[in-house]
């Protein structure tokens, strides 16, 4: 790896560690205090967000269509349709099939994670989405982690049932080495560190969103 993409994933990762990280949604996970139509609301919320992400990474792969940023797009495209899946086996286990997932009003707070997804997919460059990734891989991954954790240990949900969160807890490193590769090409090309660097930090920013808009029910009663 180049010296200088070392050097700016390691700036993200550090930048990105600074940022607010606090999970109060994960936190009342833990201690088993959250009531079921929370949960419930986490699964439809997550059901639209999936469906979006989708939707964004193919339309990365179309506009940079050749290898790496191709192959890495297209595996991201393809990891959400297989999420989507897994999401609806933790749909079943609270008693909501699809069609009640779908119909679901999803919280605008929780949304502006993958409406900001959606707007670097249109807009942005090949390496803004793949530092983000590189840069909030761990930390995103360890909150899926923990949410795994409680469901089965808190609210005795089955394995089975929660590998959706499980799915997202581990990123396969063929997949961070194309995001590497991709980042490599995409800055040789022009892109712009600055710019790439913020993103990484957005969404960093909307993904802590997304989960404390969750609470906000629960908080005020």
């Amino acid at each position: 790896m180049d010296d200088n993409v070392k050097l700016l994933i390691e700036l993200a990762q550090k930048e990105t560690a600074e940022q607010p990280s606090d999970n109060e949604f994960l936190d009342l996970l833990e201690a088993g205090q959250l009531p079921k139509e929370t949960l419930g609301t986490l699964a439809g919320d997550l059901y639209r967000l999936v469906l979006s992400d989708r939707r964004s990474f193919a339309l990365l792969a179309s506009r940079f269509p050749s290898p790496p940023a191709g192959d890495l797009f297209l595996a991201m495209a393809d990891g959400e349709g297989q999420a989507l899946r897994l999401l609806l086996d933790f749909g079943a286990a609270l008693g909501l099939d699809e069609q009640r997932l779908a119909a679901q009003e999803p919280r605008p707070l929780a949304q502006a994670y993958p409406a900001y997804l959606t707007q670097t997919a249109l807009f942005g460059t090949r390496s803004d989405m793949a530092l983000a990734l590189l840069a909030n891989v761990k930390d995103s991954g360890h909150q899926y982690a923990r949410t795994a954790d409680a469901l089965r240990s808190r609210y005795g949900f089955s394995k089975e049932s929660v590998e959706h969160f499980l799915f997202f807890a581990e990123t396969p490193q063929e997949l961070l080495d194309q995001a590497a590769a991709t980042l490599a090409e995409g800055l040789s090309s022009g892109d712009v560190p600055a710019d790439a660097l913020r993103t990484a930090r957005m969404v960093k920013a909307y993904e802590s969103v997304f989960w404390s808009s969750l609470t906000k029910d629960v908080i005020s009663h």
